[in-house]
């Protein structure tokens, strides 16, 4: 490696890594408890506690019928899932 991408490479160790959410998006951790919020792939729900993860009863999702019994109801998602503002 040479010098200059040693450099940067410590500059971004000493930074950390800090992540957005694509344009027109914001993270369900962002989002109020207790409102409702939809993901780009369709999934709408309702969150209902943040933490690490965070908790969620979704509402509808765009799955075969066959599927949908098993994501409709209370789960636990990641705090960093990209929802519509």
């Amino acid at each position: 490696m040479n010098k200059k991408t040693k450099n940067l490479v410590k500059k971004a160790l000493k930074n950390g890594f800090k992540a957005k959410p694509a344009k027109g998006m914001k993270y369900l951790k962002d989002v109020p408890v207790g409102k409702m919020f939809i993901t780009s792939s369709g999934m709408r729900g309702v969150l209902i506690n943040i933490g690490v993860n965070a908790k969620v009863v979704i509402l509808d999702v765009k799955v075969p019928n066959d599927d949908k019994q098993y994501y409709l109801g209370k789960q636990t998602i990641s705090a960093t899932t990209e929802v519509y503002k």
